[in-house]
């Protein structure tokens, strides 16, 4: 079993209450055990060589699956049905509120960065700070912006780092495990964004840190999102950023 898979084994069963698919990002509302549960994920698009092929099959039918079922659209080839899955793996995963604390990516990467070598997949708002603080700085980027490096540089850039930085939306791109087997067994390993599972199981796939994101303003983020709301713009609606550390001994 892959990592997506050991993720649905770890699910609750949920009823759908409501799927949001955003220009930027996909929410999926959960009913489990009596509350309600809020999964994010990046939205992907899929790319499709003829006009007319839906991206998501099921729309407007989605409510009569169930909730794992939607989950299990992880593992789908289309990019869009596998955003969705994970947003709802998000929302169906048992919730740990005791490990989280109050602590942004951006903190924790320079906390266990300066003086390192550090290797992001996924250029976010913060990279021209971090690169201003560590030397050794690079970025990894599907779509490189000035100083980035091409994704496909993974193979040679990442057995060196001494901190790695993978997007959760990697998860919904299939690539985050393959990512992970790349890093150096001695590397600080961080996945982070609102894709990611807050979910020790992650730590048995080399991961040390997660930070993700927790909605708490079910209402105003799902007005932003669903106006194509970009991330800042539905934290400031209302989610909170969120750190796990895996325990030592783990």
């Amino acid at each position: 079993m892959g990592l997506i898979d050991d993720l649905l084994s770890q699910t609750q069963e949920g009823k759908i209450v409501d799927v949001r698919i955003g220009l930027h990002w996909t929410i999926a509302i959960m009913e489990v055990e009596g509350k309600r549960r809020y999964g994010l994920s990046s939205t992907l698009s899929s790319d499709h060589p003829m006009h007319g092929v839906p991206d998501v099959p099921q729309a407007g039918m989605l409510y009569e699956m169930s909730g794992r079922d939607l989950a299990a659209l992880a593992i789908s080839e289309s990019q869009t049905l596998a955003s969705l899955g994970v947003a709802a793996i998000n929302a169906l995963l048992p919730q740990y509120p005791d490990r989280w604390v109050d602590k942004n990516a951006e903190k924790v990467i320079l906390k266990h960065g300066i003086g390192k070598t550090v290797a992001l997949i996924g250029h976010f708002p913060f990279v021209p700070r971090c690169r201003e603080q560590i030397e050794q700085f690079y970025v990894l980027e599907l779509r490189p912006q000035e100083g980035d490096l091409p994704a496909d540089t993974a193979d040679s850039v990442l057995p060196q780092a001494d901190v790695v930085a993978i997007t959760g939306m990697a998860l919904a791109n299939h690539t985050l495990e393959p990512l992970l087997k790349l890093c150096s067994p001695k590397a600080k390993v961080l996945v982070l964004g609102p894709s990611t599972p807050l979910h020790p199981l992650m730590y048995d796939y080399g991961v040390d840190i997660l930070s993700g994101s927790l909605v708490i303003d079910p209402e105003k983020v799902l007005l932003t999102l669903s106006q194509a709301g970009n991330f800042q713009q539905i934290h400031r609606a209302g989610v909170r950023l969120v750190t796990m550390v895996k325990p030592e001994g783990e």
